[in-house]
Order: C-alpha cells, then structure tokens, then sequence
C-alpha cells in the first residue's frame, strides 16, 4: 500500500479544482453531513419523542439502534454494489430513498413506523457512504488532491455531528419532528445537484458472477452481530440468548470466509487484509469511534444528570472538538502530505489518550475551563489528525474497482467498533452503579467506564505504532537496495 510520503506527485493538469470538481466534493460532502447530523440531532430529542409518541424507554432505544442496525448490518453489502452497479447511481437512489425516509420519520404518529423509517435511513445511508467514499477515491487521484479531497470530506461528519447537536437543542423546543424533517431538504438539494455534478461510472465488468450467498450471509451476520451488542446490556451479556446469538454470529462468519475463499466475484477479497497497514486502518477505525462514542455516552450523563445542564449547553460544551476539526479541514491535507499517516495517526491517538485521562478529573464542581475544555480540544485535536488519516491509508494502494468494497470494510469497521464498545462501556458502568444513589456515587459509577473509554484508546496507539516499525522496515530495505545498486554502478572492470 502507497504512502503519501512516497506517492509520486500528481501532474499539475490532475491537481486543479475546476468548479466541477469543487461541485463534486459538495456533493458527497453533503451526505457525509447529513450521516452524522441525523445521528446527533435524535438523541437529543428521545424524551420529546418518548412523552409525544407514548414509547417505552426500551422501545425508545430502538429510534437510535434502528438507524445502527440499518447502517452498521448493510455497509459491506453497500460498499460491494457501488463497485458492481454504478457509484453514481448507487449514491443517488440511497439519497433519495434517505430524503424519503426523513420526511416519513417526521409525519408518522406511531413508535414502531418511526423506528421503521430510521431503519430506512441508516440502510440508505450504508450505500451512500461507501459510494461516496469510492466516488473521491476514484475522481480524485492518489496523493495531494485526494489527501486534501478527503480531510475535507471526514471534516463534513464532525462538522454535521455538532450542527446536530447544536440544532437539535434548538428545533426541540418547537417540535421534535422538525429534528425529523429538517434533514430532507438538505438530501433533495444535494440529490438535484448530484445529478448534474457527479461523474458517471462505468460498473464493473463482472463476468465471474456475484457473490450472492456471500452477500446474504454477511449481511445476516452483521446485522446479526450488531443486533446482539444492542441488545446485550438490556438482556444481559451472561444471559442464553446474548451467548446463543454471538455463537451464531461466529457460526456464520466462518461460513461467509469459506465462501468468500471459494467464490470467484467475492463480496469481500480477503487477500486485501494482507495489508498491515489494511488491518491497522481498520483496527484503528473500531478502537478511535469506539472510544469517542463512549466518551461522548458518559460525558453527557455527566452534564446533564449530574450538573443539571440543559441539551443546548452540552452540545455547546461539545462544540469546541467540532469546531477544532473545521478549522483544521483545509490545512489536513497537506499535513497528511507531509507527515504520512503513519506517523499522524498514533500522534492523534496518543492526543486522545491524554484528553480521555485528562477528563478523569471531573467532579462535581463544573470546571469547564480547567478540564472540560481542554479534554475537549485534545480530543478534537486527535479527530481532526485520526479520521482523514485513516481513510487516506484504508483507500490507498486499493483498485478502482475495489474502492467501493474498502470504503465498505471502513465504514463497517467504525459501525461496529462504535456499537461494541458503547455496550462494553455501558456494561462496565450498569456494573458499578450503586445502590444507593447519591451524585458522588454516581460520578463514582461513571469513572470505571472513562477508565475503559482510555484503556480502548491505549488499544488503537499500540496498534497504530505498529505502522512506524513496518515503516521504518521498508525504508530501511529501501535504502538498502538503493545503496546495493550504487556500488554496483561503481564498479569498474579491469582489463588485463
């Protein structure tokens, strides 16, 4: 897999931003957007829903797990048709049916055709974001323009995620239905403008046939898995049927590598894990959402249980880290120029770590400026180096025609990480809860869980360090054979 320190330099006919191409990124910028905004947006708004509506809080969960269940079961099914039927045309009928989805979530009067329509929305937005990831990856050719094309790509899903929580304190106190609405809109005018603006792909020439048994089975088992780890902390980890369905799951999983093996057009080419920087990509995208979503889970209890903050003013206190990453968006690429992700990723890591340890100091004394701020500007930090980089070194290297199938395994892979580490952490702190309930006991019960959200980040650095010593590696057999060659040109022949 290419670097970006060792990729050689586009030529300058590639490297202009025609209005075209700007119009382009917009495009796929908007739906990365809207991903990230209607995830933040409902959270905020579950106990409008709930006392609206009449929902149960456990049928309540399922207007965020739907939308998990959707997105994390579809993506690698979503990533692999984009490469087979058409990027363009993939992305476009996924933002339709998600504009659709919105403005059925935000007319229905019944808990379970809510839960339904966000359903929809996250199988929608598991083929809109590989298409769209695959689309820049392909437009855009390796090296400068796609790093910068894909720093500010991944800026779209922190900036839309703390829009998000920003608007949805706001539209809230008019009605939680226009949290609902409100992304509609933003999907038509994007989907308009898709059809004038993206470029036409060509779908693969597929004479091998698809992958359909390998497609039913691995979806089964990521639906299957990512249902599991939803439902564990309410059912129990322990409990028969948390067992029985992760058994299922690993059943299914060997079966789906067997037929992958065996297929001639596989959904997933598993050669491509051969990589190790594939597979620290790919590690590196569970444990960095998997830690952020679990931080996030535990510092909003914090805020507005345990010092009575409104939604409005935790998603302002969340708002530095969002702002941190736009700001950053038109210098991350040529950061990542310079630097390779290689060296970036750890660094953002290791930035993380220190906002996560940092944010273990919290009590009850709400001191914003001497911890919450700085934990939040760590942690922004780390995002704005850590998630361009990650896609930069998942799609580098990779086929055109293989594009749409990484960009599924990248996705999948922070759907996953996300889904299991929440629950993990939610489990450690349902462990610790006490029995009698006071605020310093509480704050008590949620340390235990931030222990674990750091220990996770610990996890993505070791593993990222790994890709300096396979680094430093390369180099040295580089110069090596660089040296071998050069002395050999040295040598003179004597004649006798």
């Amino acid at each position: 897999m290419t670097s970006p320190l060792t990729t050689p330099a586009a030529p300058p006919s590639a490297v202009r931003w025609t209005p075209r191409l700007w119009g382009t990124l917009l495009v796929l910028c908007a739906a990365m957007f809207l991903d990230a905004l209607d995830v933040s947006m409902v959270g905020v708004a579950l106990p409008s829903i709930g006392a609206d509506l009449g929902l149960s809080t456990s049928t309540l969960q399922w207007v965020v797990s739907g939308y998990i269940l959707g997105y994390g079961g579809l993506l690698l099914l979503g990533g692999r048709t984009a490469d087979l039927l058409g990027r363009r045309q993939v992305f476009l009928v996924a933002l339709a049916v998600f504009a659709l989805a919105s403005l059925l979530g935000g007319l229905v009067d019944s808990g379970p055709l809510l839960i339904a329509s966000r359903f929809i929305k996250g199988l929608s937005a598991a083929f809109t974001a590989p298409a769209g990831l695959s689309i820049i990856t392909t437009t855009f050719p390796e090296g400068p323009l796609r790093n910068r094309a894909l720093s500010i790509y991944t800026t779209c899903a922190a900036t839309g995620f703390s829009m998000g929580l920003v608007l949805s304190g706001l539209l809230t106190e008019a009605s939680w239905r226009l949290t609902m609405l409100l992304p509609a809109p933003i999907a038509v005018i994007a989907l308009v403008a898709g059809l004038k603006l993206l470029p036409r792909s060509e779908r693969e020439q597929n004479h091998r046939g698809y992958d359909i048994p390998g497609a039913v089975i691995g979806t089964a088992s990521m639906l299957l898995l990512v249902f599991t780890v939803v439902q564990a902390p309410e059912v129990g980890w322990a409990s028969a049927r948390t067992l029985l369905s992760f058994l299922a799951v690993a059943a299914l999983l060997t079966v789906f590598v067997l037929v992958e093996r065996r297929s001639p057009g596989p959904l997933v080419r598993l050669g491509v894990l051969r990589s190790g920087n594939q597979i620290r990509a790919q590690l590196g995208a569970m444990t960095f959402f998997g830690s952020y979503i679990g931080f996030q889970f535990l510092a909003t209890l914090y805020l507005q249980t345990l010092l009575g903050w409104s939604a409005l003013q935790t998603a302002l206190a969340f708002l530095p880290a969002g702002l941190l990453v736009a700001l950053s968006a038109a210098k991350m690429g040529s950061i990542v120029d310079r630097f390779g992700t290689a060296r970036l990723i750890p660094v953002g890591f290791a930035l993380m770590v220190v906002g996560y340890a940092l944010f273990l100091r919290v009590d009850l004394d709400p001191a914003y400026a001497a911890v919450i701020l700085p934990s939040m500007l760590l942690i922004g930090a780390a995002c704005a180096l850590v998630f361009p980089s990650l896609n930069i070194q998942a799609t580098n290297g990779v086929d055109d025609h293989e594009q749409g199938m990484v960009s599924g395994l990248l996705n999948t892979s922070v759907q996953v990480g996300g889904a299991i580490f929440l629950a993990v952490v939610t489990a450690v702190v349902t462990a610790n809860a006490p029995e009698k309930a006071t605020p310093q006991t509480v704050l008590d019960s949620y340390r235990p869980g931030l222990v674990m959200v750091t220990g996770i980040a610990v996890i993505g650095l070791l593993i990222t360090l790994s890709g300096l010593r396979s680094r430093s590696r390369q180099q040295s057999v580089v110069v090596a054979k660089s040296t071998l060659q050069e002395a050999e040109a040295d040598r003179v022949p004597v004649r006798d």
